[in-house]
Parts: structure tokens; sequence; C-alpha cells
């Protein structure tokens, strides 16, 4: 089994290897200079085959090898983030229908363009627009998670449990603002990875394909959650988005977090 070690600070190295990971020691190393600042990555060698870190102290700089299956479902994922929702698009059409169903069971929904899509709390009468800041991944994240745990989607989009605020956060563009929040967290609009938080979660990818879309599911419940415990308005959503961003970087960094299943937050999804 592989186990990531932290020290104070953003230093990191690896000490064991899990069979299916890919991870070497860096044969670049000598050639990178040895006054770097501790705790920051080098990036050695193109495009994304080699991605370097090194501290000083105890553990050599190390090199994680992107798989060919790591690269591809990276490729697809950034691809996925590029896709803008185009309301013309009879496959984008289909795929906001599916969400009403899967939102609101048994329920006519009389037009895509309807007052009714506000119950679910979106903006306006038209979902289309709130789309513009994440694009159709983050329909499709909200789709992900009403169907993988609908007890979860369901819980959140009544504001059950706990108690409310009176200006509650609006359900369907909290999802979209946590898609974005997540894409920034991991650093995917980057040409090549800059953080260490990315190189874990290409591990987690290569483990499991849906990664992203169990992170959004998680982070939705964790935000939700710290909600709750804040008594938060919807003037603090910002903060909360924030915070919950902090307690999943925290998540992936610890020791016996290989998989995406083995983050804490994970237990709290049904």
């Amino acid at each position: 089994m592989s186990s990531v070690v932290r020290s104070q600070g953003s230093c990191v190295a690896i000490s064991s290897l899990s069979p299916s990971s890919s991870i070497n020691r860096c044969p670049h190393a000598s050639a990178a200079s040895d006054a770097a600042t501790s705790g920051t990555p080098a990036w050695i060698g193109k495009g994304l085959t080699c991605v370097c870190f090194k501290r000083k102290g105890a553990y050599e700089r190390i090199c994680i090898n992107l798989t060919p299956q790591q690269e591809e479902r990276l490729k697809r994922l950034k691809h996925r983030t590029k896709v803008y929702f185009d309301a013309s698009r009879p496959d984008h059409q289909e795929a906001l229908r599916a969400l009403w169903s899967a939102t609101y069971p048994g329920k006519e929904l009389h037009g895509l363009i309807s007052d009714q899509w506000k119950e679910m709390g979106w903006q306006g009468r038209d979902p289309s627009t709130d789309f513009r800041g994440a694009g159709f991944i983050s329909l499709e994240n909200l789709l992900f998670f009403a169907k993988t745990f609908s007890t979860s989607f369901q819980r959140l989009l009544k504001k059950q449990g706990g108690k409310r605020a009176a200006w509650e956060y609006p359900f369907a563009v909290a999802g979209v603002n946590i898609t974005f929040m997540i894409i920034q967290m991991l650093d995917l609009d980057a040409t090549k990875p800059r953080t260490f938080i990315r190189s874990v979660f290409l591990q987690m990818l290569s483990e499991n394909e849906w990664a992203f879309d169990l992170l959004y599911c998680m982070a939705f419940v964790v935000m939700d959650k710290q909600w709750l415990e804040r008594n938060a308005t919807y003037m603090e959503f910002n903060d909360i988005l924030k915070s919950t961003r902090a307690q999943l970087e925290g998540e992936l960094l610890m020791d016996d977090v290989l998989r995406i299943e083995d983050m804490p937050s994970y237990s709290l999804l049904c």
C-alpha cells in the first residue's frame, strides 16, 4: 500500500508504493537545483508524463509518472470541464429533463423554460443561464448526485434536518458553484499539474473514473453540514464554500486516504 508522508508546511514525499501506482525515483533529480525552496514542485520532462516534488531533509525527490490510463481519464475529465451548456443541443436538453425526472419523480415538467425550475433553486425560469459558471459538467454532477445518492440529494434539496436559516442557499445554483470550486481545487484548468492535491486526485482517478463526480457529492454534503453547524445565511455562502474546500483538501492529504471512498466525508453519503 502506498503512503504519502506529510510534514508541517507544504513539504511532501512518498514513503512506499502500491502495486497499482506508478511512482518512481525521479531520474531527473540530480539535474534540479538544490537551492529550490522546500516543498516547491519542480516540473521535469514534457507534457504530463513526469510530476516531480522535492523537499529538504530525509526524503529524496520523487517522480510521479502518469499511467496511460491516468492520462486518458484526465484528458476526458478536462474535456468535460470545457463543454459549455448548449440549450440547442438535444443531448443537453435531454440531460436537463433527466435532472428534473430524477429530482421530482412522477412530476410533469411543463417546459425547459418554466417557473417550475425555481423550485429546484435556479435563479430564474431558464436554468441554462446558470450553467455559464461551470458548464455542462455542473449539470452532469447534479444528475449523478440525484441518481447515485438519492437520499442525500433529496435531503439537501428539501433542506431537511437541522435548524435552517430564513435565507437559505439556492440548491441548484449552489451545485454549480461547488462544481466550479472543485475544478479550481484540483487545478484542472492548468496545462501542467502544479499542486500535490491534484496528484493525489489523479491516483484516485486511476482507481475510480467517477472520482470527480463522487468528490462533488461529498463536497455538497460537507457544505450543507458546515452550513448547519455555523447557522449560516445566504450572505455567508462563499465563506462556507471556502471552508468546505479546506476540509476536502485536508482529507485528500490524510495518510490513510488512498481511494476516494477512503475520505472520511464519504460516509456522509447515502
